[in-house]
């Protein structure tokens, strides 16, 4: 007996294939033998769907509630996914049963168009399976074994044109949980991750993609939560808004991977919290060009570091690359002074990189300055460190013990405990600070800035409501400062400190 899909095949042959838009043509996965019990692997099934859909020149996919245990399916272009409220697809716990693009994937797509993931529903990659025998720590204190090529991540896209993925859950990755590489025109809204299942769980990761929308996204990762990635083409042409970000890591990072660069990127109304490392880490250290980025209206709670800015150069065979052009405004952040307790939910093969209160920072290299960034309408409240016998750290007056590790890969704790416990700028030009607020909960005794190998840089409204005994500025080998509107905290012993080479002070 025909089957009702098959009835509807052969109506689509009689009164031909644009008889249904796209949109209205379904393919129930059931239809073609998929049981959603979550026991039998459905993955042929699923598979013929797609591939039905396909060649009816595009549909949707449906998933009715149900448990649909899958190895790799491929999403072909005019395809849709569409798993509906109390459906899953379940990843399956075998290796063997996944496909490898660039990397393993549960879903995945190459050189496809017009395609999509939507619903209510949840994708879980049941990535602790999958990831056992695969991220080997090494001794303490070094970089773990990650072998993020040999375990899957749930979407995998890449050179695909006109994406969506909205409304969906995904849960538990292996790895990245979702890669779109190389890929235009790509939506990705109201979609949440948690996942929590390995070493290198980044929650998004966006590497050379243009026209890209990110929105209303909620996000909890072990690893770096929102990534933008350049590996081949730049990142181009990027909103990312009304997001709200949890990572054991970086919330919103650019990086590591900057080989080409990251342009004309917007990031705003964004809510991140209860992260270990930075909240906002634009990081360019392989060679390419960052320029034109804006980030505003961003709510910070509970993590290590604000605001981390590097001009590396682990590239050392290469260019050093540039980093200019850079807006943040409208930030308030909260960092407090966590126990070690608090620190322990960190994942344990990371837990020796964990540090607390980390300074804002913006280095470059020498003769290669971060160039024109400008900070304004920016609060931050630090936790202070106590007392002089805590800080353990680099002083005001030995600025040339601050390490370079110019090939090191870039981490807001890669030099330690700086000597400023607001903001730290390094090799730098055109920096501007407009209506800046800089507070501590507890004393700290070091400068609220430090300023080492600069040109030009501009405080006006630059406000420090806590000072220790130490000077509350230092500047040195910086050619041109200019401070306007910007007053020395009530109890400061001293304010302003030049060394070296310092020139053109104006102001307060």
């Amino acid at each position: 007996f025909p089957t009702r899909h098959s009835l509807l095949l052969a109506g689509l042959l009689l009164v031909g294939p644009d008889a249904l838009s796209a949109t209205e043509r379904q393919f129930d996965v059931r239809e073609f033998g998929a049981t959603g019990g979550g026991v039998v692997a459905d993955t042929v099934a699923i598979q013929k769907a797609v591939d039905a859909a396909a060649t009816a020149g595009g549909g949707t996919v449906n998933f009715s509630p149900g448990t649909y245990l899958s190895g790799s399916v491929q999403l072909k272009s005019r395809v849709t996914l569409h798993l509906e409220k109390g459906a899953t697809l379940l990843g399956s716990p075998n290796r063997a049963d996944y496909f490898k693009l660039n990397f393993f994937a549960l879903v995945w797509a190459d050189n496809a168009e017009d395609i999509g993931i939507c619903g209510a529903g949840v994708i879980d990659g049941q990535g602790k399976k999958l990831a056992v025998g695969y991220e080997l720590p090494v001794a303490q204190g070094k970089w773990p074994d990650a072998r993020e090529g040999e375990r899957p991540v749930i979407l995998n896209f890449r050179n695909c044109r006109r994406v969506t993925v909205r409304d969906v859950t995904l849960r538990e990755s292996a790895c990245w949980v979702q890669l779109y590489r190389d890929c235009d025109d790509v939506t990705i809204e109201n979609i949440k991750v948690r996942t929590m299942a390995a070493i290198t769980n980044d929650g998004l990761d966006i590497d050379g993609c243009k026209k890209v929308v990110v929105r209303g996204c909620d996000i909890d990762s072990e690893d770096d939560g929102i990534c933008l990635k350049s590996t081949r083409r730049a990142c181009e042409d990027i909103v990312v808004e009304n997001c709200r970000v949890r990572s054991s890591c970086n919330a919103l990072k650019f990086g590591t991977a900057s080989f080409v660069g990251f342009k004309n990127i917007v990031c705003r109304n964004l809510e991140i919290y209860d992260t270990y490392l930075s909240a906002i880490a634009l990081e360019l250290v392989d060679g390419g060009v960052m320029e034109n980025i804006r980030i505003s209206d961003v709510k910070i709670k509970d993590t290590s570091n604000p605001i981390f800015i590097r001009l590396g150069h682990r590239n050392s065979d290469g260019p050093v690359g540039a980093v200019r052009n850079i807006v943040i405004s409208n930030i308030t952040a909260e960092i407090p002074n966590r126990p070690q307790s608090a620190m322990n939910k960190f994942p344990t093969a990371w837990r020796h990189r964990c540090q607390t209160l980390v300074t804002a920072s913006i280095t470059g290299q020498p003769r290669q300055p971060v160039r024109d960034v400008m900070l304004k309408n920016i609060s931050i409240l630090y936790g202070g460190i106590g007392s002089k016998a805590q800080t353990n750290h680099l002083h005001w007056n030995n600025l040339e013990a601050v390490p370079e590790r110019a090939d090191s890969y870039p981490e807001s704790t890669m030099f330690g405990v700086l000597p400023a416990w607001g903001f730290y700028i390094r090799h730098a030009e055109g920096i501007r600070m407009e209506n800046v607020t800089l507070r501590t909960k507890a004393a700290d005794y070091r400068p609220a800035l430090v300023c080492d190998d600069a040109k030009d840089l501009r405080l006006d409204g630059f406000q420090v409501k806590s000072a220790g005994t130490e000077p509350v500025i230092v500047l040195r080998d910086v050619k041109v400062a200019i401070l306007t509107n910007t007053v020395a905290p009530p109890k400061a012993t001293r304010f302003l400190k030049t060394l070296g080479n310092t020139t053109e002070v104006v102001g307060p």
